[in-house]
């Protein structure tokens, strides 16, 4: 129906709560655009979670390091060591009651553990053993030595062969012990015997009666140590006075007893710590609870719990603590430069994503603005989009590293994570604003003073390092740390000014050629999206950043494997050695053996003596050792090879000669001071004189890399002539690939002479204490430079910053791929459509790919060669300024220096990364993208 004109028609009112109300601003943008909300809370989840991660790997590292290195000394080093004098109404009992205080008190502040815990009393003097029908030494008639101790719950540890267990003391009688079934055996201990003791002061007599014999259930136990030699009778070689000795065990309620026959007594009560629960990032606090508890309030408070005044508390605990923060505090540099080119790269690219999206969306903000929204809020509205998709996946990706890596420490994985998030959170809206106000700048001034800041910056890093140094154990200096990553961000941004006006120079070279895709692909690589002669400089930032970081942290660990293995060959003194106690001697068949095994390159033998005495003019004598070569001409290749002590063969030629005639040596540099003033002549320990001249000097030699004293080297033909009764050897050293086994077994097949007499029970007691290694008798060892250089490795401190450098260079290359890959879809628009153009003209879709690898192979060639260039820069100038000593588990004088394998490789495996992805990328989303451009118009 039609009105007619001038009535009014009659418009129904909306019902109450029914007005248009427009529809909320995040959820129509995210309903618009799900993909890019997607791929934005993804990016933000990787890089809060990597920001989260790197804190905790490392902690995780430290605390697993510190936890190995303290372990390692033993439990006596790291246990709390508490003593007090044996009271005349001291009894078991008593011990049981200080236990129980005492473990109470010290566990609420550090962790200890149940195994290891020991407790008793000793005596401090010990007796001999004065029965005449005891084993002594003939020579010296020494009698064997009894210690006395109660040890709580020693029949859980050991096993009674023989007799019963102590009983207390009766009055005026023999004070009952138990001695072991071996140190029995060994002395000829009877079960029954009344041992003379001697006598007091008084002149009463001291004595012991054994009532009982046992057996060590574990003698190699570390629970065992410091409690004398409960196991077997030990064997004592103090000069002059070689003895047995052994330990005897009271009852729990003869300690005053004990205490009158030792003249006196101590308790003690040992108290070892858990390694496990020890924390790198806790190192003053822990520091400061034990010097609480040996010498402070703590100190004071044990000893009035337990009413003893002169309770004492001792540990090595501190130093210990102390030596393993210095490694931990020269680690932290080295190990920070990894993650710090990653948080670099990570940041380059959450940049490049915001100016992606800023370019997407200009249009739109203009418009919003166009529309009376003010910058303020629209600002506003880009934070509460941005809140939706990054602080979920922030929060997710914060959690998850804290559950999956657990430690104690939190706040650095948290304060690392949140300035991720906000870097991802606000990157869109800063560019959003900075888009608009760079409109109103003048040129390039500002990115000129941008660049001249960074570079002054880096300046100043790289003098400080030179100046100061890294790894020296000065702690953690965010300079010092970030100078690498400075160096490749000043090297991009140098890159970034010169690939342009490259790119273009070239792109007129190609188009005077017929070709036009290598043209076309050229002249859009130096511009950028829109046109512009210069492209922006992030995507090539990001891309030397991580071949910079990469190749610089590559480099170092190269520098360390290499110094690892040389500092293992000095020590060695070759590729391999064998040295024998000195009662041994090598065989002759063990030597011709040992040169003739596969992988030998230049052996020798030789006699190191360690006693020997140079006698002066002036007849004063020096302390130093003697070292008889058999081959010099091997031995000057071995030094050769090691690159210590190197010297020309010909130097100990010695000739024939008589007792008189001198002997060429080879003497260390402050020997030669020594003997400059005249003849001079050798001592040995058995009264030999070997006169000597002096042939040249060393600064080291291989069967002696780190002396410590003087050193003589001679030949051993011209000595034996001289000395013919001095004719052995007890070192082997050779260098080339030699398997340490088959010179263990050619050791074994073919041993030296065997020791007799004391010389054979020294080496019995070595055996007994677990000594013996490899089938070999104790004092037999073959040194293996690999394996001395794997035992150097092994230390997972090194592990652990080894580690999160490859850790980091593989978030850095995956960073760095999708770099590029957002640098395509930057430009993926106006690609597409000059594609499809170019397909309407006779554009083969192979040639479609060509064109567009031609787009993006300048700059990932352009980074790769100029951040490889950077790397070179960056060793060549700060690797000088480190000190690898930490990471090597040696302390070694070596420099990093640039090379070129360290840095190659990472660098075209990046480039290969990335060219890689690039294809993948066109092959996937470049047909697609092309059909619907050539569909653009079939449904209008």
């Amino acid at each position: 129906m039609t009105a007619q004109t001038g009535t009014t028609v009659p418009t129904p009112s909306p019902a109450p709560g029914t007005a248009h109300r427009p529809a909320r601003w995040v959820r129509t943008r995210l309903r618009a655009n799900p993909l890019a909300a997607l791929l934005m809370a993804a990016l933000a989840f990787v890089a809060v979670f990597l920001a989260a991660a790197f804190p905790r790997i490392a902690d995780r590292g430290a605390d697993t390091a510190l936890q190995d290195f303290v372990s390692q000394k033993g439990l006596n080093q790291t246990s709390l060591q508490t003593t007090s004098k044996t009271r005349d109404d001291d009894k078991a009992a008593t011990l049981d009651r200080v236990q129980q205080q005492l473990t109470e008190m010290v566990g609420r502040q550090l962790t200890l553990t149940q195994s290891g815990q020991a407790y008793g009393a000793r005596a401090l003097g010990d007796r001999g053993m004065g029965n005449p029908e005891y084993v002594r030494f003939a020579e010296k008639r020494t009698d064997p030595v009894l210690g006395l101790l109660y040890l709580h719950d020693l029949a859980a540890r050991a096993t009674l062969t023989d007799g019963t267990w102590p009983t207390p003391a009766a009055a005026g009688g023999p004070l009952p012990i138990v001695v072991s079934k071996k140190a029995a055996e060994s002395i000829h201990i009877k079960l029954g015997d009344v041992i003379d003791n001697g006598a007091d002061g008084s002149g009463a007599k001291r004595t012991t009666v054994v009532v009982g014999l046992y057996q060590v259930n574990d003698p190699q136990d570390p629970f065992w140590e410091d409690l004398g030699c409960p196991a077997r009778a030990c064997l004592r070689t103090d000069p002059e006075h070689e003895h047995w000795m052994t330990s005897g065990f009271v009852d729990g309620d003869s300690l005053p007893a004990m205490a009158r026959w030792g003249s006196n007594a101590e308790n003690f009560w040992r108290l070892p710590v858990d390694t496990a629960s020890l924390h790198a990032d806790r190192f003053d606090r822990t520091r400061g609870i034990l010097s609480s508890l040996l010498t402070g309030h703590d100190a004071t408070a044990l000893a009035d719990a337990t009413r003893r005044p002169d309770l004492h508390t001792t540990s090595g605990l501190p130093g210990i603590l102390s030596r393993a923060d210095d490694r931990y505090q020269a680690s932290l540099p080295l190990s920070a430069i990894g993650p710090a080119g990653v948080a670099g790269v990570a940041t380059v690219v959450l940049f490049l994503a915001a100016a992606l999206t800023t370019d997407r969306r200009t249009a739109e903000i203009g418009l919003l603005q166009a529309r009376g929204g003010s910058r303020a809020g629209v600002l506003r509205r880009l934070v509460g989009e941005g809140a939706v998709t990054v602080l979920p996946a922030a929060v997710l990706a914060t959690a998850l590293a804290l559950v999956l890596l657990p430690t104690p420490r939190w706040d650095r994985s948290v304060l690392a994570a949140l300035a991720a998030t906000l870097i991802a959170l606000l990157a869109f809206p800063a560019r959003a604003a900075l888009r608009r106000a760079r409109r109103r700048a003048v040129g390039g001034r500002r990115r000129l003073v941008g660049e001249l800041a960074v570079l002054a910056v880096t300046a100043v890093a790289v003098a400080e390092v030179r100046r100061r140094g890294v790894g020296t154990g000065a702690g953690l200096d965010p300079l010092l740390v970030a100078a690498p990553l400075l160096l490749a961000v000043t090297g991009g941004l140098l890159l970034a000014r010169v690939e342009p006006v490259l790119v273009g120079w070239l792109a007129a070279l190609a188009g005077r050629g017929r070709g036009l895709i290598g043209f076309l692909g050229l002249a859009r690589a130096a511009r950028d999206s829109s046109g512009r002669r210069r492209p922006s400089a992030l995507p090539l930032l990001a891309l030397v950043i991580a071949v910079t970081t990469t190749g610089f942290g590559a480099t170092v660990l190269d520098t360390v494997d290499h110094s690892r293995t040389r500092a293992a060959r000095i020590a060695t003194g070759g590729d391999i050695g064998v040295s024998l106690p000195g009662y041994a001697t090598l065989s002759e068949s063990f030597t011709k053996a040992a040169d003739a095994l596969p992988g030998v390159r230049a052996s020798t033998a030789a006699w190191v003596e360690p006693n020997a005495r140079i006698v002066g003019a002036d007849q004063r004598y020096t302390e130093a050792y003697l070292v008889m070569v058999v081959d010099p001409a091997a031995y000057a290749e071995i030094a050769r090879t090691l690159g210590v002590g190197g010297f020309d063969p010909a130097k100990l030629a010695g000739a024939a000669g008589g007792r008189d005639t001198p002997v060429p040596a080879l003497v260390s540099r402050d020997l030669a001071e020594r003997l400059a003033a005249g003849s001079s002549q050798v001592r040995t320990p058995n009264g030999n004189d070997l006169r000597l001249a002096v042939a040249g000097t060393v600064g080291a030699t291989p069967a002696l890399p780190d002396p410590g004293k003087p050193f003589a080297v001679v030949p051993a033909g011209p000595a034996w002539e001289r000395l013919p009764d001095a004719k052995r050897v007890n070192e082997w050293f050779a260098v080339g690939e030699v398997d340490p086994e088959a010179v263990r077994a050619a050791l074994r097949d073919n041993g030296g002479v065997q020791p007799t007499g004391l010389a054979k029970m020294i080496a019995d007691d070595a055996a007994a204490v677990g000594k013996a290694v490899g089938g070999l008798p104790a004092g037999y060892t073959v040194h293996s430079s690999r394996e001395t250089a794997a035992a150097l490795g092994g230390d997972p401190l090194q592990h652990a910053a080894g580690r999160l450098f490859w850790y980091s260079g593989a978030a850095g290359a995956g960073f760095a791929l999708l770099a590029v890959l957002l640098t395509l879809f930057r430009a993926a628009p106006d690609r597409t459509a000059v594609l499809a153009r170019l397909r309407t003209m006779g554009l083969r879709p192979r040639q479609g790919l060509a064109l567009i690898v031609a787009e993006a192979l300048p700059q990932t060639l352009a980074a790769a060669v100029g951040g490889g260039l950077v790397a070179v820069a960056a060793v060549a100038l700060l690797g000088g300024a480190f000190d690898i000593s930490t990471l090597v588990g040696a302390r070694v004088g070596e420099l990093v220096a640039p090379a070129l394998m360290p840095v190659l490789l990472p660098t075209a495996g990046l480039a290969l990364l990335v060219g890689l992805g690039v294809v993948l990328e066109t092959l996937v989303t470049g047909r697609r993208q092309i059909a619907t451009e050539l569909r653009a118009g079939e449904q209008s």
